[in-house]
């Protein structure tokens, strides 16, 4: 059996999921509907943010 590696990678894309995954999961917990309605999803996931950055080139 080979000896455990002590190199890490890290899949930053992966942990970026993971976090928002992790942020819908905290707000759905919040929330005292069923589900979480499109808008409350973008605004979780920051998509209005995002797409306002990257139409002003950050």
């Amino acid at each position: 059996m080979a000896p455990p590696s002590t190199t890490t990678v890290q899949d930053h894309v992966a942990l970026a999921e993971i976090e928002l995954c992790g942020e819908l999961m905290i707000a759905a917990s919040a929330t005292g509907e069923e589900r979480l309605s499109p808008d409350r999803i973008d605004e979780v996931l920051r998509v209005a943010a995002d797409r306002a950055a990257a139409l002003l080139g950050r």
